[in-house]
Order: C-alpha cells, then sequence, then structure tokens
C-alpha cells in the first residue's frame, strides 16, 4: 500500500510504479530552508490552492529556481489543517482529470508548513507574526473567495466582528482581513519591510479589493489611537507594500468518487474525503481541470519567484483587467451561468451533460461568439479566440470534471451585473453596437427568472441555489404560476434594478423582451425546452 506522508513517498520505486509523479528535490531541505527564510505565506488552503498555486512552486522546486516553499495559513474552517494537511505531513496529490478519462497524479510536497490563523492557537500565531518579521518574505497571496474581503453586513453597516476588531486593534483579531492587517502591523514595526499582498481569488479587481479592506483597518485603528498613523502611511507606500491585481482560472472541484475510487485502487490509503462543521468538501487530493491561467501584475517590491517559468502572465495592471473582463465578462463565466439557470430547470446534474444538448450548446456558442466578442478587448497575451474554442470544446465538455449546474448557480443576483450587465452596458456605449439587437443575453435572463420560480420544465418543484437576494426576489414572482397569464409589468422591480444588472433594462429597451421570453416559458410544461428550441435550433 502506498501511503501519503514525508516518509511513505521515500518509497519511490512504489510510486513510480503506480506512475505517481513525485517532488524532484529534497522535501526535507526545503522545509528547513523554509523555515530559515520563509518567502511566501498563502491564505486559504483549498483546493484552487492546493490544486494549482502549490503545484506552480512545485515547478520551481523541481527545477531549482527555487529552494524554499509555502506557508499554508487557513483563515476560516480550521479542520482542514487538522485533517488534512496535518495527518498527511501537508502533502497532497493532484489528480488532472483529461476529457479521455485518464488520470495524471502528482504528489504535490511544495508546502513547507501549515498553519491556522487562530489567535485562541497561540503557537500558531505567534509563529505566523515571527514569519512576518523575516526579511525574505517576499509576498502573501490569497484564495479566500470574495466574501472574504466584504468588511460590512446587507445593511451596509461593518459586521459585529468587523466593529469589535476596530475596536480592540491588532492585539486579538477576528475577521480576516483584521488578522492580515495585524500581521502587517507586525511587518511595519520590524522596520517597515517590503511586502507584496496578492490576491488570487476569482473576482474584479481583486487586488483593488483587498486593498480597500486593509486600509480601512489600518486607518479606523489609527484614528482610534491603536496604531501610529506611519503604519497607514507604511501601507500606502507602494515602494513598501503593494496590491498587484491578478486573474485565475482552473476548475478544482469537489472531491470526485470516480477518482477516490481510482486512487485506492491503486493502492493509496486513506483518501476518503471529508465534511468539515463549516460543510467544506475537501479531501486528501485535489481532482482538477488540466487548462489553468494565471495572470498577474508585476509589482512586487521585495522581489518574487520567477512563476513565469511554471506558467505565470506578467504584466501590467491595464492588461490584466483586460484578461479579467475577457473571462468574467464573455469567454467562460456568462456561459457558465446560462448553462446553470438552464441546467437546473432541464434536470441537469452535471455541466459536461449539457453541452451534449443541442439547446444550450447553441446557446453559449451564441452568447459566446455572437453576442460576447465584439465587445472583447484583446489582452493580447492571451488569444480571446484561442481561449473561447478550449472553454466549449474542451473544457466544458469533460465528462470527468464533476461540476453541477446547481453550483454554478449559488449567488446568482451578485453575478449577472458584471457576466451579462457589462457586455450590455458596452453595446449601449458603442455606436456601431445595436443593445436591442440582443438575443440570447436577454434570453438567459429571462431563463434566472424562470429558474427563480422553483419549478422545473416538468413543472415539479425544485431547491435553487443559495442566493443573498433569494427572499426579496422570490417575493416579487410570489403571484406568477406555471400555466397561468402573465400579467406585464411583473418583473419590472428585478429587470429595473440597476444594483443587479447595472442598467435599468427597460430604458435601454431590452425589459419588453425578456418579459416576451419569460411569458413563453410560462406556457405551462415543456414550455422552457420549447422556447429555447424557438430560438436555437
Amino acid at each position: 500500500m502506498l501511503n501519503l506522508s514525508s516518509k511513505g513517498i521515500k518509497n519511490q520505486e512504489a510510486w513510480k510504479n503506480k506512475n505517481i509523479e513525485l517532488p524532484n528535490f529534497s522535501y526535507e531541505e526545503m522545509i528547513q530552508n523554509t523555515k530559515d527564510n520563509p518567502t511566501w505565506v498563502h491564505f486559504g488552503s483549498g483546493n484552487i490552492f492546493r490544486g494549482f498555486i502549490a503545484a506552480l512552486e512545485q515547478t520551481l522546486l523541481n527545477s531549482g529556481k527555487e529552494e524554499s516553499g509555502i506557508v499554508a495559513v487557513e483563515t476560516y474552517d480550521y479542520e482542514i489543517i487538522d485533517k488534512i494537511y496535518s495527518p498527511f505531513d501537508n502533502l497532497s496529490l493532484q489528480v488532472i482529470m483529461k476529457p479521455d478519462g485518464k488520470l495524471k497524479n502528482t504528489v504535490i510536497a511544495s508546502i513547507a508548513e501549515s498553519i491556522a490563523a487562530d489567535t485562541e492557537r497561540k503557537d500558531n500565531w505567534t509563529r505566523l507574526n515571527s514569519i512576518f518579521t523575516k526579511p525574505s518574505l517576499k509576498m502573501i497571496s490569497f484564495t479566500i473567495t470574495e466574501k472574504g474581503y466584504n468588511l460590512k453586513s446587507l445593511s451596509g453597516d461593518f459586521s459585529a466582528e468587523v466593529q469589535q476588531d476596530i475596536k480592540n486593534g491588532p492585539a486579538n483579531p477576528s475577521n480576516v482581513m483584521s488578522k492580515v492587517t495585524s500581521l502587517l502591523y507586525t511587518r511595519f514595526k520590524a522596520g517597515k519591510l517590503p511586502l507584496a499582498v496578492v490576491s488570487m481569488d476569482n473576482c474584479s479587481h481583486n487586488g483593488e479589493k483587498l486593498y480597500n479592506a486593509i486600509n480601512t483597518i489600518a486607518t479606523k485603528w489609527s484614528e482610534n489611537n491603536l496604531v501610529e498613523k506611519e503604519f497607514v502611511a507604511y501601507v500606502n507606500d507602494a515602494t513598501k507594500v503593494t496590491f498587484p491585481w491578478s486573474m485565475i482560472d482552473k476548475i478544482t472541484p469537489r472531491p470526485s468518487a470516480i477518482v477516490e475510487k481510482k486512487l485506492t485502487k491503486l493502492g493509496i490509503e486513506n483518501l476518503s474525503p471529508i465534511i468539515t462543521g463549516k460543510h467544506t468538501y475537501i479531501a486528501p487530493f485535489v481532482n482538477a481541470e488540466g487548462p489553468q491561467y494565471l495572470v498577474i501584475e508585476d509589482n512586487f517590491p521585495n522581489g518574487r519567484p520567477a512563476l513565469e517559468d511554471a506558467g505565470v502572465y506578467f504584466t501590467n495592471r491595464e492588461t490584466v483587467e483586460r484578461v479579467e473582463r475577457m473571462k468574467v465578462c464573455t469567454c467562460l463565466n456568462p456561459l457558465h451561468t446560462s448553462m446553470a439557470v438552464f441546467g437546473c430547470i432541464l434536470g441537469y446534474t452535471l455541466i459536461a451533460d449539457e453541452m451534449e444538448d443541442e439547446c444550450i450548446s447553441a446557446l453559449v456558442n451564441k452568447i459566446g461568439y455572437e453576442e460576447g466578442m465584439p465587445v472583447v478587448t484583446d489582452p493580447q497575451i492571451l488569444n480571446p479566440m484561442d481561449f473561447i474554442k478550449e472553454v466549449i470544446e474542451v473544457r466544458l465538455p469533460n465528462p470527468f470534471i464533476p461540476d453541477t449546474p446547481q453550483r454554478i448557480a449559488t449567488d446568482t443576483s451578485q453575478k449577472v451585473g458584471i457576466r451579462f450587465g457589462e457586455t450590455i452596458k458596452e453595446y449601449v456605449k458603442r455606436a456601431d453596437l445595436d443593445v436591442t439587437s440582443l438575443k440570447y443575453i436577454p434570453l438567459v435572463i429571462a431563463g434566472w427568472c424562470r429558474y427563480l420560480l422553483c419549478v422545473d420544465d416538468e413543472g415539479k418543484k425544485f431547491e435553487i441555489s443559495s442566493d443573498p437576494l433569494l427572499g426579496t426576489l422570490k417575493e416579487y414572482l410570489s403571484e406568477i404560476k406555471l400555466g397561468q397569464k402573465y400579467i406585464k409589468g411583473t418583473l419590472k422591480p428585478i429587470l429595473s434594478n440597476k444594483n443587479i444588472f447595472g442598467s435599468d433594462l427597460y430604458e435601454i429597451g431590452l425589459g419588453e423582451k425578456i418579459e416576451n421570453y419569460f411569458e413563453e416559458m410560462l406556457a405551462g410544461p415543456k414550455a422552457v425546452r420549447n422556447t429555447l428550441i424557438k430560438y436555437l435550433k
């Protein structure tokens, strides 16, 4: 049997006989080098980190271009450290799921140390602060999801946790952004040491969101005389602290039962996934697709790893934003959302299966190539046509990526303004485009409203994914019933909401069109399918 541990991987022949790639460097030396001279701390220890970012560092370690690894820090779900990192000596197994069903398996050993950012775990918090005093530290990075940067509740006020942190100062923070600000204060006190603070989360202007949160807390502490004013100046001194923007793209879904079965068959022990008390689905392995992209603004005041040698694109902020817009507004995310809402209504539970559906396949092609591509600004470092071709022909149809429309449909009210609203605004703004010519984006918006009725295309109730505006949206739709006459204007509170779509869709000539599509989808069972056939076949 194969054991995923520092001792277990010493039996190299056994792993290689199973065609599992091992690290090509001394694991023990890497740990010692990291302890002596840490260079990279990463916050957020989930699948995208282990399956993508840690693997980048392993490439550099394998080639001798780096000598130290990454310090992984968990800020939210400490069970991940206790049950997935510590028992396996911080090793994990990266499993690339190819479209032909073959797996490429690699032991990832670039994580030197794992820490729970829990102030109640005194040893952990002391160690983390010690790392931040080291001149060798070049960068800290984040995959904590977009919610991690939000300091305020839905009411617009600071959350109770953040209010408490603002009152208490840097000594015993609770919120993740407060903790990072406290650690930066430690670095400031150690001699105003330079550092790049890099969000790698999948959200637009991620570096700006990270800066705003940290600067807000630092400023509040200064106003309350809990830190020196010079600390705020340090956070805002681009020769000392930077907040580069980035774009990340790689699908690392929940652990697949198929993958677990195949790995167990190879003889690897103890790989069963766990569900933590905070509902994190995680395993000692990470199953992921092969294609991956990471584009980072090259602004590192204390140097950085040579990640370009591992396939990372370094560029300027403007180019990062163009790549982000290309992906989020045209070439990937709008296609995902389109598949999510119709997939749920039509009873699909796997994204790949939807690509076998002629209507849905036609829809994503038309939204991407016909309606989205005219507004894309070519970022030059990635070709938009090549990118979308790979998405539609390789990534979405991959039957071995266990991604679901139900997962992607989560928080759709927070996404449609970017995924469709930005394209709509470009059509309004540009003289060479006519916003009223849009057909397929309005069809998806109508489909999302139909999805919110919680009734599938057979007329059966189904549970829709979580969304912060769900209660309000369902209230607007409460009088609408499948098979009953639709009263014009019922959707107006939703479609005119600029906070959702970025525009009043009636003012720009799309509101009535969306209502007409929606009315057709309400005719009765099979009405959604018939509407798709009418406009797509």
